[in-house]
C-alpha cells in the first residue's frame, strides 16, 4: 500500500508522501506449496480479456480448469523459471479443485457473473482463509494463517473468481525503513520488471502489476496508500484503479493508514479493471469508511465504458510532474493534444504539491500504522506469530534476512507514537483533510469547473539498486492519495522499451467519470503491448 521516496531526498522523511517502494534478491524463500497439475490443453490466455474468456466458456471452447491450468503452467515457466520474475509468493493448492467445481456449475447452467471462472492474484497483504499464509512479504508472518477471509477475498469467491495465489510486494507495503528497493520482500525476494529484467517494477503492489503485465493472471488486486497501485501499474504497462477510500473495504488487509489505504483492481485493460471493481464494492459493517459509499457505488462499472467519454470534459493539467524528464514530457504533450482532439478542454492548474499536507500525511501514517498493525495482529488470534509492533521490531533484529538491505526506521518511529486520541494525531488529521480537500483538490476543481485532473503517472523504470535503493524520479499520486480520492492510470506510451502512464484523478466517488475518460483515451490510443522479458 505504499509510496515512493524521492531519490533526491532520502532523509528520514524525505518525501514519504510521494511513494515508497522496494526490491532485492534474497535466498530465503518460503517452502514451496505443492500444486497438483492436471493435464492442460492448448488454451490461449495471453493478452486475452475477461469478455473473451467468458465467451469461450459460453461456447464450450474450454473449461475453467483448462484456463486455470494454462495460467499455472505459465507461472511455473516464466515467474519461477526462465525469466525469474518473482511476482508470485505462493500458489493456491486448491486452484484446480475450485476450477473443477466451477465447471460443474457451468454444466448445470449456472453463472455467477462476469468474474465467474476468472483467474486472479491477490497482493500478499490481503487475508485469505485457506491453505495460503498472508505475510505482507515478512518472514515474521511466514506461517500466519488468518482466521477468516478478507471482505475482498469473500466478494471474489462469491463472484466465482479463482484465486490463483498471492503476489509478492514491497514488504509491509514499503513502510518499513529507509533506502528500500521496490518489489523486494524477505519472503518473496526481488520482483523484476518484465519489460527489462534489470529494471525495477515499482511498488508496493509490484507483484500484482508484474503478474498482470506478464500474462500470469487475468487481473490482480493491489493496495495503495500513496502510489502503490498507480506506480507499479504504469511502470509495467497496465491499468490500475485506486478507488475513493471507502469504496472498497479494507477489512482483513494488513494496514498502513486507515485514512488513506484502499485496495484496487489492476488489469491489462480499463474494461477488465472496471469489471473487477464492480465485484468488489459493498458496504462492510467492519470498515466504517465504507458506510459513506452507500448510494455511491455501482455493481457494474462497464456502463461507463464510453468511447466518446472525453467529449465535452473539462480537464485540469497538474504540472507537478513536468519539467523533470523531457521524454515523459513529450509523451504527455502528445496525450494532451489527443484529449483536445477528442473534444476535451484542458486547463493548466499549476502544481498540486503541498509540503504541509505531505508532512501531516507522514505523521498520520506513523500513528495509524502502529494502531492498525496492533489491531491486525490481534485479529490473528492467540496463536498469532507476532502480537505487536514491538514484537515485529524484535523479530527483525534477530532475523538473518530482514535487515540485510535496509533498516526498519518507520516501524521504530511508529512504535514511539501514542494513541489516535492524542491532540498531535487529531491536529495532523484535521490539517490533512482541510489541506488536501477543501483547500486542495476541491478548491482547484470547483474554481476551474473541472471533471478531472491529469498528470504523467511516473517515469520509466529505473535500474534496481540494492545499495542505494530506489531512484524514483516522477510521481503524481499524492494529491488524490492524501485526499482519499480516486485515480486511474492508463498506458501513455513508451520511453525506449519502457512503458509510462497517464493518470486521471478527481473528486471523491468520481470513478464513473474517470473510467469514462480513461476508457476513451485507451480505446483511441491502444499503447498497451506485451513485455518481452529483455535481459
Amino acid at each position: 500500500m505504499k509510496m515512493y521516496l524521492k531519490s533526491k531526498d532520502k532523509s528520514l522523511f524525505g518525501s514519504i508522501s510521494v511513494i515508497i517502494l522496494l526490491i532485492v534478491t534474497v535466498s530465503c524463500q518460503p517452502k514451496p506449496v505443492t500444486v497438483t497439475l492436471a493435464p492442460s490443453g492448448s488454451v490461449q490466455t495471453e493478452e486475452q480479456d475477461i469478455v473473451q474468456i467468458q465467451q469461450g466458456y459460453q461456447d464450450s471452447r474450454f473449461t475453467v480448469r483448462e484456463v486455470v491450468q494454462a495460467y499455472l503452467d505459465r507461472i511455473e515457466k516464466i515467474d519461477k523459471g526462465e525469466s525469474g520474475l518473482h511476482s508470485i509468493i505462493t500458489l493456491n493448492p486448491d486452484a484446480i479443485q475450485i476450477a473443477q467445481e466451477l465447471d460443474r456449475e457451468l454444466k448445470a447452467g449456472k453463472n455467477r457473473g462476469p468474474l465467474f471462472g476468472i483467474p486472479l492474484i491477490l497482493k500478499d497483504n490481503i487475508d485469505t482463509h485457506d491453505k495460503m499464509a498472508t505475510t505482507a512479504g515478512s518472514r515474521a508472518l511466514l506461517h500466519s494463517f488468518p482466521l477468516k477471509d478478507s471482505f475482498i477475498a469473500s466478494r471474489l469467491r462469491a463472484a466465482g473468481a479463482v484465486i490463483l495465489g498471492k503476489a509478492n510486494l514491497s514488504e509491509w507495503a514499503n513502510f518499513r525503513g529507509q533506502l528500500s528497493t521496490s518489489g523486494w520482500s524477505g519472503v518473496g525476494g526481488q520482483t523484476r520488471n518484465p519489460y527489462d529484467l534489470s529494471r525495477n517494477p515499482c511498488g508496493s503492489s509490484s507483484g500484482s502489476a508484474v503478474a498482470v503485465a506478464a500474462n500470469l493472471t487475468m487481473v490482480a488486486i493491489g493496495t495503495e496508500t500513496n502510489g502503490s497501485i498507480v506506480c507499479p501499474a504504469q511502470t509495467n504497462g497496465i491499468v490500475g484503479i485506486k478507488p475513493t477510500v471507502g469504496l472498497l473495504s479494507r477489512s482483513g488487509i494488513i494496514p498502513i493508514s486507515v485514512t488513506q489505504d484502499t485496495p484496487g483492481p489492476m488489469g491489462r485493460t480499463v474494461s477488465d479493471a472496471a469489471i473487477c471493481l464492480g465485484a468488489l464494492v459493498g458496504v462492510d459493517s467492519t470498515d466504517e469508511k465504507t458506510l459513506a459509499s452507500k448510494g455511491q457505488f455501482y455493481a457494474d462499472y462497464t456502463r461507463f465504458l464510453n468511447k466518446d467519454g472525453l467529449k465535452g470534459k473539462r480537464i485540469g493539467l497538474d504540472k507537478s510532474a513536468l519539467g523533470i524528464n523531457y521524454k515523459v514530457d513529450s509523451l504527455f504533450s502528445h496525450a494532451v493534444t489527443y484529449l483536445k482532439d477528442q473534444g476535451a478542454t484542458v486547463v493548466e492548474i499549476g502544481s498540486l504539491d503541498n509540503r504541509e499536507v505531505a508532512n501531516a500525511s507522514n505523521e498520520i501514517m506513523l500513528f495509524e500504522f502502529k494502531d492498525g498493525l496492533n489491531t491486525y495482529f490481534k485479529s490473528l488470534g492467540p496463536n498469532a506469530p507476532i502480537k505487536s509492533v514491538e514484537d515485529l521490531i524484535a523479530f527483525n533484529e534477530k532475523d538473518s534476512v530482514e535487515l540485510n538491505y535496509f533498516n526498519q526506521k518507520y516501524l521504530e518511529l511508529a512504535q514511539q507514537k501514542g494513541a489516535l486520541t492524542t491532540a498531535e494525531y487529531r491536529s495532523a488529521l484535521a490539517k490533512l483533510m482541510k489541506g488536501s480537500r477543501e483547500e486542495g483538490m476541491d478548491r482547484v476543481m470547483n474554481s476551474n469547473d473541472l471533471d478531472a485532473i491529469i498528470a504523467p503517472t511516473g517515469g520509466p523504470a529505473w535500474k534496481t539498486d540494492l545499495i542505494n535503493g530506489d531512484s524514483f524520479q516522477i510521481g503524481s499520486s499524492s494529491a488524490a492519495a492524501q485526499a482519499g480520492y480516486p485515480s486511474i492510470t492508463v498506458p501513455m506510451g513508451f520511453v525506449d522499451h519502457l512503458p509510462v502512464g497517464i493518470s486521471f484523478f478527481g473528486r471523491g466517488w468520481s470513478e464513473p467519470i474517470l473510467i469514462e475518460m480513461a476508457y476513451a483515451y485507451e480505446n483511441g490510443t491502444k499503447f498497451r503491448r506485451a513485455p518481452k522479458f529483455l535481459k
